[in-house]
């Protein structure tokens, strides 16, 4: 019991950690210059709406 109640906290530090990272690469620009890979749509929902 114990240790599926530490797995269950474990993931889910790591969903909020794995989500912060998304959040992060959302509203950076990409570092390299000639190449700008493709956002995935999904991901779209998390940038910052700036008015």
């Amino acid at each position: 019991m114990r240790k599926i109640k530490f797995l269950n906290k474990l993931l889910g530090g790591v969903n909020v950690l794995a989500l912060m990272l998304v959040m992060q690469t959302a509203n950076s620009a990409c570092i390299w210059l000639a190449y700008q890979p493709e956002f995935p749509e999904e991901a779209c929902k998390f940038k910052k709406m700036v008015k």
